[in-house]
């Protein structure tokens, strides 16, 4: 056990009540889903873990990850921002983290030397996104590549969908502004998370992909990438709960987490060549 890292609790969805209005109707659905959420909080572990550190630089044909040293020669950069799922939350190892995976797939398909900073951060909303930015630009240059994963916080706290997409529109913006291509991880279903009992992971699944549409049309109005893991990924673990799922059945296993890795590295890569390709002049 390390630190203890106060995360918004799994399911503050007890206020979804809110989405009812106040007759009489919907006092019942609202009682029932304070009552579920309740029972999720319960069944859901905190989390309280602090995730496995991957950053260093990846070489290609090397196991060992290089601890970075300020002066030290890399040909590419890349950053995680987000919640949870950019931290890894529930991997064993580091060389399980989604950072790792996709810091490893680029030195290797690449042959560069990639150097790889975790900004990402337990808990964290949309809200938080600013100043995960922030912290980037204090600490030197933007990166040439960024993955965000980012929403299912902002799902479970009841943020505005919209203030949450404008929020990942700015954060997209800042880092596409400062040369760094750009892909995010759209916020995850949570129709395949069985320990939030139904009805109360319906609602979830609703805002979920709500959020998830809205931040895939900011992305792209930003100059970013989005890849939906909710389409790719939900069906999946659906199908294999307990190989997907870590031991609290609420954040991905390794083996999800790679999973997800695997729909970002094409998206990061294409992503990658596109921007180093020359323009093309128009002839007169």
């Amino acid at each position: 056990m390390g630190i203890r890292v106060a995360r918004r609790s799994a399911i503050t969805l007890a206020t979804a009540g809110a989405l009812a209005s106040g007759g009489t109707l919907y006092l019942g659905l609202r009682n029932l889903l304070a009552g579920q959420a309740d029972m999720a909080r319960q069944t859901i572990p905190r989390a309280c873990d602090i995730p496995p550190r991957a950053d260093g630089v990846y070489v290609a044909g090397e196991a060992a990850v290089q601890r970075f040293q300020r002066g030290m020669d890399v040909d590419l950069h890349l950053m995680i921002f987000g919640d949870s799922t950019g931290t890894g939350y529930g991997c064993r190892s580091a060389e399980e983290v989604p950072g790792a995976l996709i810091a490893r797939a680029l030195a290797e398909r690449t042959g560069k030397r990639v150097r790889l900073s975790t900004k990402a951060i337990v808990g964290a909303t949309s809200k938080g996104l600013a100043g995960q930015v922030d912290a980037m630009f204090v600490a030197g240059p933007p990166p040439d590549a960024a993955v965000i994963m980012i929403g299912a916080n902002d799902v479970t706290a009841l943020n505005g969908i919209a203030g949450s997409a404008q929020r990942l529109y700015a954060a997209v913006k800042r880092l596409r502004a400062g040369g760094a291509a750009v892909v995010v991880g759209t916020c995850p279903d949570f129709g395949a998370v069985s320990v939030i009992p139904q009805p109360l992971r319906w609602v979830a699944h609703a805002r979920a992909r709500q959020l998830a549409r809205a931040q895939a049309q900011a992305v792209r109005a930003a100059g970013g990438v989005a890849v939906p893991f909710a389409d790719f990924c939900a069906p999946a673990f659906r199908e294999s709960p307990g190989l997907l799922f870590a031991q609290d059945q609420y954040h991905p296993s390794a083996a999800g987490y790679a999973l997800a890795a695997s729909q970002v590295i094409p998206a990061l890569c294409a992503a990658l060549d596109e921007a180093d390709s020359p323009a093309v002049v128009p002839s007169d």
